[in-house]
């Protein structure tokens, strides 16, 4: 994905989500710190001979992907959890992770198991 593209994606969401009125901006503070340490590390990376960076394999946007981004999009938000926070609120014993992480153990192994998702 382009730069351009990204920061549009980003100015878009923000927008729309000022239009409701709740808007938090704790997370914007998390990302931008996130993509801070990120950009610092890969300064610091470049200037090593001989350190492969990884890059973003290009793969084609098909059915598959997007079923399967609907359904990760709709477990978080139902869940209110994505997989790492869950394991770790699960170590935090809150009923949510107790509930949560068991059916995503089970929809990552049914994903598995009749769609060879191993990817």
């Amino acid at each position: 994905m382009k730069a351009g593209k990204l920061v549009l994606f980003l100015v878009a969401g923000g927008l729309f989500g000022t239009g409701f009125g709740a808007w938090d901006p704790a997370l914007l503070f998390v990302m931008a710190g996130a993509v801070g340490v990120y950009g610092m590390g890969m300064l610091i990376l470049r200037r090593f001979d001989g350190v492969k960076l990884p890059s973003a394999a290009a793969s084609p946007i098909d059915r598959q992907l997007v079923i399967g981004a609907t359904i990760f999009g709709i477990g978080w938000g139902l869940g209110g959890f994505c997989p790492g926070p869950a394991l770790a609120n699960l170590g935090a014993l809150r009923i949510e992770a107790l509930l949560f992480v068991p059916t995503m153990a089970i929809g990552m192994f049914l994903a598995q198991r009749f769609f060879g998702a191993d990817r």
